[in-house]
Parts: C-alpha cells; structure tokens; sequence
C-alpha cells in the first residue's frame, strides 16, 4: 500500500528506477524512450554528468541560504548567463521553483508595476483560449483551457479570453497565413477596447502553444501586431515560454525566431531539465526600475526562490545550451523529426496536421482528414494513445479537448536534444504501433 497522493487515485504506474541519455528504465528493468521529456522538461536527457557534478559540488560547499539574507554565486551567474542570451531590454532574473510560480510572480509584478506607475485602476489581463499558464489559481485564470478551469472558476483572477493563433484549424481557404495573423492578433484590440485600455494590465500568450494545441507555432508576422498592439495601449507583452523556451524550438528563447520584444518573459522547464525545480521570471529593465526607484520591495516571494543548488544546476545546463551546442542542436534535430514525422504521419488517415518548431512537435489526431472532424470526445482517444505509447515503451504526451476544451485530441512530442538518428526512427515506429493499436 503506497501512502503517495497520486495524480490519479485509479492510476498503477511503475516505479521509476533509473535514467539513461534518452531513456528511463522501471524497476522490472523495461525501457522506455522519453519522446516528451516527460512534459518538455528532460532537454538533456537523463544522469547528464556535467549537471549533477555542478549540483554535487555546490551541496558540498552550500544546499541552502534564505535570499531575504544572502544572494549566491549560483544565482548571481546563472542570471548572468540568461540576461546575455535574453531578449532585448531585458535585464533582471526573479528565480522560482517552477512554471507556475513563474507566472504567478510575472502577473504579481506586471499588477504592482501598474500600482508604482499611478494606474492602479489597470486590473484585468487577457490571454488567448486554448492556452495554459500554469495550475496554481492565478496562472490557471489566465489559462483559456476549458475543462482546466471549470472547477476553480469562482475563486479566478479577471481575465478575458481571444482567439489563439491556430492556423489548422482558423485560417479559411481563401485566407493568406498574413491575413488571419492580423485578423486574430487584431482580436487584442478589439477585447482591449471593449474592456477599456485604463483597465487592462497586459496580454499573456505563449509564443508557441504546448500542452493544450500540441506546439502550434503563430502564423508570420502575428507577434509584430501584438507588440504594436502592446504599445499603442500602453499594456504589457507577458510571454509564456515555460514549455516552449530554453533551446526547446530551436533559439533559447522561442521568441526570438519572431522578433518579438517582450516586457516579462517566463521560462522553467528545461531550464533545469528535471535535474532541479526550478523556473524563472525575466523582466525588463524598465519595469524593474520603477520598483528600484519607487517602492523598492517587490511584495512577492517564496522560500526556496534562488535556491542554489538549483542554480548551480541551471546554470550548468544553460552553459550546455548555449556554449555547449545543444539549442542548435535541437533545431537540426527538430528538422530531422519533423522529416520522419512527415514521412511516417504525411498520408495517415487519421493524422490530419504535423506541427511545430525544433524538437517541440505535435500531430493533430482527426476521424476524418477531408473534413478536419475530430473523434467523438467519448471515445478519449488521447487516452488510449497514452497507454498504447507507454505499452510500446514510448513516452509521449497526447491530450484531448484540442479544439474548445472538450473535442479534439492531439499529441506533443518534446524529446532531448541528445536524441540521435536511430532514436527518432525508433520514436516514429512505436508511435506508429501505438496508432496502428488505438486507430486500427
């Protein structure tokens, strides 16, 4: 009898024994591939000796020190390390424990910002449907997913939902990509005035949608709008890049590949690519010198922000990203999957969009492809898959609800960067088994 709280109580999962490069072993000694880095967190991979030799040492020489008392070395140079690669203007590191407390402390701030600036009457946020920010109350009314939300809506923060940018299923026929990116970015203004601009504190989206649209990437030029759009209102651009950030779609930060300039920008994940919790909120220079220079006291925290030993691991895999080569490797890798991706899945019947950036990818599960008709809700074929996957000894990532919370089914692929040839063949055929098991 296990005394664990499960995530779910009719779940008998088996027991995590040890992990190696691309693969985790279960105690009975079975392998399975991680083809989603659990959820877009292992980018490395598992038992990377140069991370846990960084987090060795630093245990050795110090596991914990408040940050209401000290900073730390761990801290002060992964912040560094981050600010160098970061976007423009951006220019301090607020370390947390995990995405979600990275979007709890991005909304915390943007909201004191407003207060610091003399526009306390600023109180809403919008984000876009089909998007989510997180499981804590905050980030989850930000979040537009459906069937996430419905439990905890009386106790959500305000925040109005647009359209996502997803051209599989929005674009009409005689529509350039161009056109239905303005037209739905253009939604912003419309719910901003609606809402009126003294009212709204900022727009939240993510630059690439992960768990709940299965990594679709925004159409050309979409961001560009949002940001002018940003600007002309005086509200701030938050980016979620939580999943889809640090190397995940090919640049550090997924922003990056759409020029787009935010004012707060979170990242987690494979920021400590499981080896630590560990995630981060990035600010610009501008919002943090209106604290500096007004309160002083950003009316946030937790215990364990800045731990350093997390640091300490962060930072060792940041450096493998960057000066190591592995964000330019998880681009031509990414181009490798999605090449397998189209050459297994490119005529299936049942696969009716193959999506995404570097090695975050996602295929759009369908009933019919002529008619982009998704499998009755019912019939929870994203359940199935998971088990059909995980049977063949794949991890993946398959959801349902793609479409409006409840219809549609999809899969995300988040392997490590590490991942070789032979190891995207093997993804592809045991997805492909899966398929065969659930689809017929």
């Amino acid at each position: 009898m296990s005394h664990v709280f499960p995530r779910h109580t009719k779940a008998h999962l088996p027991t995590a024994q040890r992990g190696e490069g691309a693969y985790i072993y279960d105690s009975s000694g079975k392998a399975y591939l991680d083809g989603s880095g659990g959820a877009a967190v292992s980018c490395l991979g598992h038992s990377d000796p140069d991370v846990t030799a960084a987090i060795k040492a630093q245990a050795d020489r110090l596991a914990f020190a408040h940050t209401g008392f000290f900073t730390s070395d761990p801290a002060e140079s992964l912040a560094d390390r981050l600010i160098a690669h970061a976007p423009e203007g951006i220019d301090r590191v607020y370390f947390v424990s995990g995405g979600s407390e990275a979007v709890e402390a991005a909304l915390k701030l943007a909201r004191q910002y407003c207060i610091e600036t003399g526009a306390p009457e600023r109180h809403c946020f919008i984000a876009r449907r089909q998007s989510y920010h997180g499981n804590t109350l905050g980030a989850l009314g930000t979040g537009g997913n459906a069937w996430r939300r419905a439990p905890f809506a009386p106790l959500m923060v305000e925040t109005s939902h647009i359209a996502p940018c997803y051209e599989y299923r929005g674009r009409a026929e005689d529509e350039t990509p161009q056109a239905y990116g303005l037209r739905v970015a253009n939604e912003l203004e419309a719910e901003i005035l609606r809402l009126g601009p003294e009212t709204v504190i900022g727009f939240v989206a993510e630059p690439v949608v992960g768990a709940t649209l299965g990594a679709v990437p925004p159409v050309p030029g979409y961001f560009a709008r949002i940001r002018e759009i940003c600007d002309t209102y005086g509200i701030l651009l938050i980016l979620d890049e939580v999943m889809c950030g640090m190397g995940r779609t090919g640049t550090l930060f997924a922003c990056e590949q759409d020029g787009v300039r935010p004012d707060i920008v979170t990242i987690a994940k494979g920021l400590g690519a499981g080896y630590q919790p560990i995630g981060a909120m990035l600010c610009s220079g501008e919002i943090y010198g209106e604290i500096e220079h007004g309160s002083g006291f950003f009316q946030h925290g937790h215990t364990y922000v800045g731990h350093p030993m997390a640091c300490a691991a962060a930072d060792a895999v940041v450096t493998k990203l960057t000066d190591g080569g592995l964000t330019e490797r998880a681009r031509r890798m990414g181009e490798r999957l999605d090449t397998a991706l189209h050459e297994v899945f490119g005529q299936h019947p049942h696969i009716g969009d193959i999506r995404g950036r570097g090695m975050f990818r996602g295929l759009e599960l369908v009933e019919d492809r002529g008619t982009k008709a998704p499998f009755a809700p019912e019939r929870a074929v994203h359940k199935a898959l998971k088990a059909a996957t995980f049977e063949a000894g794949l991890i993946c990532y398959p959801m349902g609800g793609t479409i409006d919370g409840q219809r549609g089914d999809h899969v995300l692929l988040a392997p490590p960067f590490i991942l070789t040839d032979a190891q995207v063949d093997e993804l592809t055929g045991k997805l492909s088994t899966a398929l065969t098991t659930v689809l017929g």
